[in-house]
């Protein structure tokens, strides 16, 4: 069977999950996408992993209550070790709200023995509310959403994240540019 140095060797890269968290409109889905298109030009072995390729495949039978959020980013977790151990770059964009739940997902990428990368994908609710690209905050405040992230439910912010980036502060160029920086000086890529 082939291993895990074999892959390393022949891809020249080393299998990682980025794991980027945030508000939603925190920018995540645009930097995983940057990311991913930047990385595959470089010739890199790439996937992202978001709610449009896992909510509507995978996870189409979970709703959006804590047991099912708790649920998602659990076989998020699973699915991008399998990604990573095969020498990919597992991007994955996900509010993923819970400090357990994200603990998990590094934890079954260390029993592997596979780098996780936690990035947190920082803007303060006041951005992200003035963004608000598809009027989820306002729905919210007004009672018609419940049990959203950073509104009605709570977002637990990384206590210590490989990366922070503000994306009131920082654009999308140099925020893949401070990721593949980190790959690099990692000896990932």
């Amino acid at each position: 069977s082939v291993t895990a140095a074999e892959r390393t060797q022949f891809l020249k890269q080393k299998g990682t999950t980025i794991w980027l968290t945030g508000l939603s409109a925190s920018g995540k889905s645009t930097i995983a996408c940057a990311l991913e298109q930047h990385l595959l030009h470089i010739h890199k072995f790439v996937y992202r992993l978001d709610g449009d390729n896992v909510r509507f495949g995978l996870n189409k039978d979970l709703g959006f209550d804590e047991k099912s959020r708790n649920e998602n980013i659990r076989r998020i977790g699973e699915v991008s070790k399998l990604f990573a151990d095969s020498a990919c770059i597992v991007v994955t964009a996900f509010i993923s709200p819970y400090l357990v739940d994200r603990a998990l997902a590094r934890e079954l990428h260390a029993k592997a023995n596979i780098p996780f990368i936690e990035v947190f994908v920082d803007a303060p609710l006041h951005v992200v509310e003035e963004r608000d690209p598809k009027g989820l905050y306002k729905k919210a405040r007004a009672g018609e959403i419940k049990d959203f992230t950073g509104i009605s439910a709570p977002y637990e912010a990384p206590e210590n994240p490989e990366i922070h980036i503000r994306t009131d502060e920082t654009d999308v160029t140099e925020s893949v540019r401070v990721i593949t920086d980190y790959l690099v000086t990692n000896n990932y890529i």
